[in-house]
């Protein structure tokens, strides 16, 4: 695995754009509750340590990973924002739904970044089991989040 034994989430400030002119949307799958409010907390705190205003940081909640591409779209036509995180955890079951949920959610990112002017960051985990996921949302691969306000930040500093 690319990631055994790395944290990934650690950034040098340093080398960040600074994000306090920035305004971020952030899209929280309440699917797997435990996992997706950490790399919400991770994102969150990734963002305003870079900067980033508390009141610049607009949270939605979506019911799941599948319904974070519409909710994405709508934050990005409803709010003033410079970047979108969507934020998910999908752990793979006895049946072929995970595969649907992973596919679906990610062209349906991926067709937002095409369709619009604002980027949409891919916050989803996929995961075989839950471990995975704790390990990637806090654990000892890191968090998943923190990246991804990285990733939002740069991209959000391209698009000026």
């Amino acid at each position: 695995m690319a990631t055994e034994n790395k944290n990934l989430s650690l950034y040098d400030k340093s080398k960040i754009p600074n994000a306090k002119q920035l305004r971020f949307g952030i899209v929280v799958s309440e699917w797997n509750h435990e996992i997706t409010e950490a790399l919400y907390n991770g994102a969150h705190e990734a963002l305003v340590d870079c900067g980033a205003l508390p009141e610049n940081v607009v949270r939605w909640n979506v019911p799941g990973s599948f319904e974070l591409t519409y909710g994405c779209k709508k934050m990005i036509t409803d709010q003033k924002v410079d970047a979108v995180i969507a934020i998910g955890s999908v752990i793979r079951g006895e049946t072929s739904h995970f595969d649907f949920v992973c596919s679906a959610t990610a062209q349906g990112i991926k067709d937002l970044n095409i369709a619009y002017d604002v980027p949409v960051i891919f916050c989803v985990l996929t995961d075989n089991t839950l471990q995975q996921a704790q390990d990637r949302s806090g654990g000892k691969h890191g968090n998943k989040g923190t990246e991804a306000a990285i990733a939002a930040i740069q991209m959000a500093v391209l698009g000026k």
